[in-house]
C-alpha cells in the first residue's frame, strides 16, 4: 500500500460513507430557527436590535474579554483594529506570511505595507525567537517609534494570527511588541474557544478580531467582532463601526469618517443561537482531533498537528504534515476524486502577486509548512456524540 493509499484508507475508516464530505460545514438546529423567527417577527433585522446587544455580551462572557463589538465580518473587524491602532499610509505592519489574505488586505486598504515574518511548526504562529533576531537587525526606536532602519518607515503594529485555531506564543510575542513599542493586534478569526495558560486568544492584544463566517466553529452567516479589554478602545470601535454617528433621537450628525460595519440583528440572532452550542462543538472537535491523532499515529513520516503545550485548542481545522509537496498533491488529488474535501495551506502571502514586493524576513518555516500541510475535514458533527 502506498503512502497516499494508507492515509486515504484511514480517512475512509474514520469518515462517514456519504459523499461529498466538506472541509468545515456549519450545524443548525431548533434554537437557530426559534431565534431567527423571533428576530423576523420583531421587524428589527438590521444593525440595531437586542440580539446584537445580547451577542456582544455573550461573546465577552465566553472569552472573558470585557468588551465585544459585533461587525459584519472578520475583515471589517481587523480593519477597524488597525485604524484604532493608529496605522497610517506609509507605515508597516508585521504579520505572518502563513495566513489567509484577509489578514494583510486591511493593512493595504489603509495605505500601509504588510511586512511578512516567519512562523513555527509547534504553534503554526509567529516564531518569537526568529522575530527577535530579525528585528534586532532591521528595527530601531527613534523618538519612541519603531522604525525600519533600511527604509525609514515606521513599523506601527505586530499582528499575530492564531492559525487553524492553535494559540501562538503570546507572552513572548507581547514582550517583543512592548520592547519595540508596537501595537499588538490579534487575528483570532479562527480561534474562538482556544485558550493558552487560562487566557482566551485575543486577550493579550490591545485589540483583537474574530470571524463568524460560514466555515468557522460558530457562524452568523457572515460576521465578525472586535474584542478588547480597553473601555476607551471599545467605545471608539463601536462609534467608528456605526458610521461615527453622534447620539441623537432624530438628527444625523457624524463627527468623523466612519464605517457601516455593524452586524445586522438577524445575523446576531443566528450567532446567539450558535454560541449556546459552543461547548458542545468544542467537545466534538476535540473528539475528532483525538481520533485523527490515534488513527494516523501508525503511519511513518506523517505528522498530525496537536495543540501546543499549555494550550487548549479549538482544533478549527485539523492538519497533517506530509513529507513533501509531491506527496501533498497526490493526497489532495486522490481525496478529491473520492469526494473527501481536503485543502492545502493558503498560498503564503509573499507569493501572492500584489504582495510580491512587500518586505519580508527569510521564511523557511513558512515555506516548509506550506509545502507539507494538508487540512482534513473538521466539521464538529464528525466528532459524534460523547
Amino acid at each position: 500500500m502506498t503512502f497516499t493509499e494508507s492515509i486515504l484508507d484511514t480517512l475512509r475508516d474514520l469518515l462517514p460513507e456519504q459523499r461529498p464530505i466538506g472541509l468545515h460545514e456549519p450545524s443548525f438546529g431548533d434554537t437557530e430557527k426559534t431565534l431567527l423567527a423571533d428576530c423576523l417577527d420583531s421587524g428589527w433585522v438590521s444593525s440595531v436590535g437586542r440580539y446584537v446587544d445580547r451577542f456582544e455580551q455573550d461573546l465577552a462572557d465566553v472569552t472573558n474579554i470585557p468588551h465585544a463589538i459585533a461587525t459584519v465580518n472578520g475583515t471589517s473587524a481587523l480593519h477597524t483594529c488597525l485604524i484604532l491602532a493608529g496605522v497610517q499610509p506609509g507605515d508597516e505592519v508585521l504579520l505572518p506570511a502563513l495566513t489567509f489574505v484577509g489578514s494583510a488586505n486591511p493593512v493595504a486598504h489603509l495605505g500601509a505595507t504588510p511586512h511578512f515574518v516567519d512562523s513555527e511548526t509547534a504553534t503554526l504562529g509567529v516564531d518569537p525567537e526568529r522575530l527577535t533576531d530579525y528585528l534586532a537587525d532591521i528595527a530601531e526606536l527613534r523618538n519612541n517609534i519603531c522604525v525600519n532602519r533600511h527604509n525609514g518607515r515606521p513599523i506601527r503594529a505586530l499582528m499575530v494570527v492564531h492559525v487553524l485555531g492553535h494559540p501562538a506564543r503570546m507572552d513572548a510575542l507581547a514582550s517583543i511588541a512592548e520592547h519595540y513599542r508596537l501595537v499588538l493586534i490579534e487575528d483570532a478569526a479562527e480561534s474562538l474557544g482556544s485558550w493558552r495558560g487560562g487566557r482566551h486568544t485575543g486577550s493579550w492584544g490591545r485589540l483583537a478580531a474574530l470571524s463568524f463566517n460560514g466555515n468557522k466553529i460558530i457562524t452568523s452567516g457572515g460576521g465578525g467582532a472586535i474584542v478588547t479589554s480597553d473601555p476607551d478602545m471599545a467605545r471608539r470601535a463601536k462609534h467608528l463601526t456605526t458610521t461615527a454617528k453622534q447620539p441623537h433621537p432624530w438628527a444625523f450628525e457624524h463627527d468623523t469618517v466612519g464605517y457601516n460595519y455593524r452586524l445586522p440583528n438577524l445575523n446576531a440572532a443566528l450567532a446567539c443561537a450558535q454560541l449556546e452550542h459552543l461547548p458542545e462543538r468544542l467537545a466534538q472537535k476535540r473528539r475528532l482531533a483525538k481520533r485523527y491523532a490515534t488513527a494516523f499515529a501508525g503511519i511513518p513520516d506523517l505528522h498530525f498537528q496537536l495543540e501546543p503545550k499549555n494550550c487548549r485548542s479549538n482544533y478549527w481545522l485539523n492538519l497533517l504534515l506530509l513529507p513533501d509537496a509531491e506527496q501533498r498533491d497526490q493526497l489532495l488529488a486522490a481525496a478529491h476524486a473520492e469526494g473527501i474535501h481536503l485543502r492545502p495551506f493558503w498560498t503564503p502571502l509573499h507569493r501572492q502577486a500584489m504582495y510580491a514586493d512587500a518586505p519580508r524576513m527569510p521564511l523557511p518555516q513558512t515555506e516548509e509548512l506550506f509545502t507539507r500541510g494538508v487540512c482534513l475535514p473538521s466539521s464538529a458533527v464528525l466528532g459524534g456524540e460523547a
